[in-house]
């Protein structure tokens, strides 16, 4: 196996080809918001959405994208990813949002008011509403560089004082990371710890570190632990860089966007010490897809708050909607009071189930597997000389099946309602009998 560093996977093996796919732009704050289904976890919004899969494929082919558009939708067994529709609501955050359409609100009241609600359960001094994962982290090193200073902050995306570098160890890079170069920052990338301390100067306006650099070496969403290895002692935790930053005066962002439920608890990073952390509106909080948070020291939430809209800097262009924040709020709310454990647990079982459904495809081995942040896939391999088809040719014809069905690293089962695993297992099933027929 090989992978490069954009993420693209590559499987090998004497007698086996495997179903994957490109990463690219399917990382944090891109990616995408995903509320994984499980056993009863999540409701349609009618409250009706089927278990049988012949009336859910009936559904997957007659729905608002079909009649109004002419697209497909697709099975999602995938990670949350952006480009792939992000992820699911529960019925109680959509009917927030529905009924959050019908009243106006003063948007600078409105955008107070959630962030002290958002602040109260994050543990944290303050916090915003963002539009999305990037930019939360946008803002965020905007507020770094400007502070309150109308200024400094109509002077972005070209600040002409000298602390403007945004500090980052190599191993916490990712393609993302452009945000902070997007608000102004000149990126100074150290490889060792001394490299690190040394390249901490006068200039540095920021520290930023990567959660997902703690738990595995490829910036991917979570992927089969042979894939992807646990990180070695020359990367730098996001606790220790918060220490450096703390001791040296220089604010510390953790992007922590990707990482929930599995990867760290809500609160875990404000406890260390953050001076402020990222978190997507969507994948594990289930809120709308084109929210975030920002949140963090009240003076740094404040100075992204000034950068942002409605205001006019460098956020202007970031708007988040009066019912998207509302329904970000329910989802947050909702989401502290989940029993995760289960939760992913659900998970687990899907996938459990759809490896049994698949054990008797001639030439198909389906072998579930547990990736990086704790819970079950479906890795599927197959025998080339049974099931003739490369990579790219089953990628692309489980994308034209009926339904469709979107597969990236494994059969990721977090997004999946009730019953769709044992649709998202008959289309596998189907997809390579008759592949195996035709050989």
């Amino acid at each position: 196996m090989t992978v490069d560093r954009r993420g693209f996977v590559v499987r090998t093996g004497a007698g086996a080809a495997g179903l994957t796919i490109g990463l690219s732009g399917c990382g944090p704050g891109t990616g995408g918001g995903a509320r994984g289904a499980g056993v009863g976890a999540q409701g349609a919004v009618s409250g009706e959405w089927p278990t049988d899969p012949e009336a859910l494929e009936a559904r997957y082919r007659d729905n608002i994208y079909t009649r109004l558009l002419g697209v497909r939708p697709h099975l999602p067994a995938h990670e949350h990813v952006s480009r792939l529709g992000g992820g699911r609501m529960d019925a109680e955050v959509i009917a927030a949002m529905a009924e959050a359409n019908e009243f106006f609100v003063d948007m600078n009241e409105l955008l107070e008011a959630a962030g002290t609600r958002i602040a109260e359960r994050l543990g944290t001094e303050a916090a915003l509403v963002t539009a999305g994962g990037f930019s939360a982290m946008v803002l965020g090193a905007a507020g770094c560089l400007t502070g309150t200073d109308p200024e400094r902050v109509h002077a972005l995306p070209l600040p002409t004082w000298p602390r403007r570098e945004c500090l980052i160890q190599a191993p916490h890079r990712f393609g993302y990371d452009r945000a902070y170069r997007d608000a102004g920052m000149t990126i100074v990338e150290a490889e060792t710890r001394e490299d690190f301390r040394a390249r901490l100067t006068g200039r540095t306006a920021m520290i930023a570190a990567l959660a997902t650099a703690e738990r595995q070496t490829l910036f991917a969403p979570p992927a089969p632990v042979d894939w992807a290895p646990a990180p070695g002692p020359e990367v730098m935790t996001v606790r220790e860089q918060i220490e450096i930053g703390r001791d040296a005066g220089v604010p510390v962002l953790v992007d922590m966007a990707s990482d929930l439920p599995t990867g760290v608890g809500l609160r875990e990073f404000v406890e260390a010490g953050a001076d402020l952390i990222v978190i997507s509106g969507g994948k594990g909080i289930g809120g709308p897809q084109s929210s975030g948070i920002l949140a963090g020291r009240a003076d740094l939430v404040e100075a992204a708050r000034v950068n942002a809209s409605p205001n006019d800097g460098i956020g202007r262009g970031m708007k988040v909607g009066k019912e998207e924040i509302v329904g970000l709020v329910v989802a947050l709310d909702r989401y502290a009071e989940r029993d995760v454990e289960s939760w992913v647990a659900g998970w687990s079982d899907m996938a459990r189930r759809i490896a049994a459904d698949l054990a008797d495809v001639p030439g198909l081995t389906a072998e579930v597997v547990t990736n990086t942040a704790g819970y079950e896939d479906v890795e599927l391999t197959w025998d080339p000389d049974v099931i003739p088809l490369t990579t790219d040719e089953a990628k692309a014809g489980l994308m034209a099946a009926e339904p469709r069905l979107a597969y990236l690293m494994t059969v990721r089962t977090r997004l999946l309602r009730e019953g769709e695993d044992a649709l998202v297992a008959r289309t596998l099933r189907n997809f390579f009998t008759e592949a195996a027929a035709t050989a």
